[in-house]
């Protein structure tokens, strides 16, 4: 009976705890008895690769694991309902995506200069719980104050703090000793802190700053959000309390929110306000430009008047109410058609500006999420395409990307407009766009023309976009080849003088014979001599070697005779056939030069 060779057991073992998703210590540890050291050592071999693959595995798992909870935060944004809830549901992701043993989160109290704990998950300390920071009290006091995030592995033994003894019992009491801390902000202000913490000595690393700050920044608009709820709830009590048609009011105020929660546009709120109020809207954004509705003058004095005040303001023939979230402005109402706006409806048409400020903070909010998202994928898929395509395609198929269909990818240049604003106008043309290596990508599902995109941004931009095209192409591999192309393309463009066009390599004649990865040599000798090939194979001519007569010879028609055996006059006769079918500008320098190309590869293809 044979026995089994104890080097492919070794080999079977690891892939069966590869596949099992063993721990990296029970990898380490796959018995290499009755091996040579050859094979030993080739075993060994084999479990570094392991381990290797395994480390990838997990920070795969950890990567999607993140994404998917960044995603479930923006949903719960899109359906609030109950702030509380919210902000539970973030601490909880924090400490579950951070692996920690309590995460809790810290609101501040502006008018008393405090920042007190809010909401709490693994805790256990009731004192803890009840901990008030004053502002630069604590690691929390001092991310409130300076809205910056701190972290530290052992907090008692951290001098960068400034320690009090209600903090120190409290944290005592809990038991922690590493903590991590970031701000919740909205534009420059700080709404509060979010913290992981351990009860063991551990250093947080960049990127779980990064996640945590993450989180952060959802709750900080689940805050604010909030808060202009709170408003737009008050404003529809008030309305309440009211006559007949403050009751008007309110059902259409109420109208507005079941749009917002349930989902609508910005297009189907303003033609609600529109209606209620009897006159025209427009929804414009914080630089004039028009978001939804009428088109409408942009007023940008009315604007700043109303964004002061925190009232619409009239002029000779609008209303205007500034849009905003806090301090920040977001945009703006005009409203036409209604010279008089009586007290009721002018309230209506403020509270409507609440609402509209609500959506745009939960589009945006949900924006972000994605564009980071996306962003990441369109940087994997060029960077790494043959690492886990399978992941890919699947990550791009929840983005509503199909990789595994034919796609153009297009790479656009323009230095009088940022790449994120280059980006934006260039949505419209492909299924995933993003900016990767300082360059704006877009994967075109269809296969549109470069030069007609080229023209259509410029209009948009107002400035030159160079864009270059490769492809189409299907799946991870092949697309990131069709970017490299892409990229050369327009590099080339922009070389040959050529910026504010658009070309795929194809179209860029011999140029892009040489420099395209997929040379397609034949078709370069058919569309540059294609009508002289074709000529001579009718009437069993030599035009072909006439012309190739005609370069060795340097243009002299009399040496050219003598090489073909043929009077100069009949050469004289070749050359305006040639002309007839080759063009007049066939001796110009550029397209002799192509002609000539195209002539030597045709000699060497036989």
């Amino acid at each position: 009976m044979t026995g089994v060779d104890p080097t492919a057991e070794a080999y079977r073992r690891l892939l069966e705890l590869l596949a099992a998703g063993a721990s990296s210590e029970q990898l380490a540890h796959v018995a290499a008895r009755g091996l040579s050291a050859e094979q030993a050592a080739a075993i060994g071999s084999a479990t570094e690769l392991a381990l290797r693959i395994r480390e990838t595995l997990s920070e795969h798992r950890r990567r999607e694991a993140e994404l998917t909870a960044l995603f479930d935060t923006a949903s719960d944004l899109a359906r609030l309902r109950d702030p509380d809830a919210v902000l539970r549901s973030i601490v909880r992701r924090a400490r579950t995506l951070l692996g920690v043993d309590v995460s809790y989160l810290s609101l501040n109290d502006e008018a008393n200069g405090q920042t007190y704990i809010r909401v709490t998950d693994g805790s256990v300390s009731a004192l803890f719980q009840q901990i008030v920071l004053g502002m630069g009290e604590g690691l929390g006091g001092l991310v409130a104050q300076t809205a910056r995030p701190y972290a530290t592995a052992d907090y008692f033994e951290d001098e960068r703090f400034r320690h009090t003894k209600p903090i120190d019992a409290g944290v005592r009491e809990e038991g922690l000793k590493a903590i991590l801390g970031v701000p919740l902000a909205i534009g420059g202000k700080v709404l509060g802190v979010l913290y992981a913490s351990d009860r063991s000595s551990r250093t947080f690393s960049t990127a779980e700053v990064a996640l945590l700050s993450s989180l952060a920044a959802h709750a900080a608009i689940a805050l604010d959000t909030a808060h202009l709820l709170e408003e737009t709830r008050s404003a529809a009590a008030e309305l309440n309390a009211a006559n007949a048609t403050m009751r008007r009011a309110d059902e259409a105020h109420d109208r507005l929110m079941d749009l917002v929660l349930g989902g609508a546009d910005l297009p189907a709120v303003a033609a609600e306000v529109a209606g209620v109020l009897r006159g025209s809207i427009a929804v414009h954004d914080e630089e004039g430009g028009l978001l939804a509705g009428a088109e409408m003058p942009f007023d940008a004095a009315a604007v700043a008047s109303s964004h002061a005040n925190g009232r619409a303001v009239s002029t000779k023939d609008v209303w205007v109410c500034a849009v905003r979230a806090g301090r920040e402005l977001l945009g703006s109402l005009t409203l036409s058609g209604r010279p008089e706006l009586a007290g009721d409806d002018r309230r209506l048409f403020e509270r409507a500006a609440v609402v509209t400020a609500l959506l745009l903070l939960l589009r945006r909010s949900v924006a972000q999420a994605e564009d980071q998202v996306r962003g990441e994928l369109l940087t994997d898929l060029l960077t790494a395409p043959t690492r886990n395509p399978g992941a890919l395609v699947a990550r791009a198929r929840r983005l509503g990307v199909d990789l595994s269909a034919p796609h153009v990818v297009l790479v656009a240049h323009a230095s009088g407009i940022s790449r994120r604003g280059l980006a934006a106008a260039c949505a419209r043309y492909g299924d995933l766009v993003g900016v990767h290596a300082e360059q704006v990508v877009a994967l075109a599902p269809d296969q549109p023309a470069p030069a007609r995109i080229a023209a259509e941004l410029k209009s948009v931009v107002d400035c030159p976009v160079t864009v270059g095209a490769a492809g189409p192409a299907s799946g991870p591999e092949a697309l990131a080849q069709a970017y490299t192309e892409a990229v050369r393309c327009v590099n080339t463009l922009l070389a040959l003088g050529r910026e504010g066009d658009g070309a795929a390599m194809a179209d860029l004649g011999f140029l892009g014979v040489l420099l395209g990865r997929h040379s397609d040599l034949s078709g370069y000798v058919r569309a540059t001599l294609g009508p002289v090939l074709d000529y001579d194979a009718r009437r069993g001519t030599d035009l072909i070697g006439t012309l190739r007569a005609y370069y060795a010879a340097g243009g002299n028609l009399a040496r050219a005779k003598e090489t073909l055996h043929v009077h100069v006059n009949t050469v004289a006769q070749r050359m305006e056939r040639l002309a007839a079918l080759l063009g007049e500008d066939w001796r110009e320098p550029e397209r002799s030069l192509e002609i000539q190309l195209a002539l030597r590869v045709h000699q060497l293809g036989g």
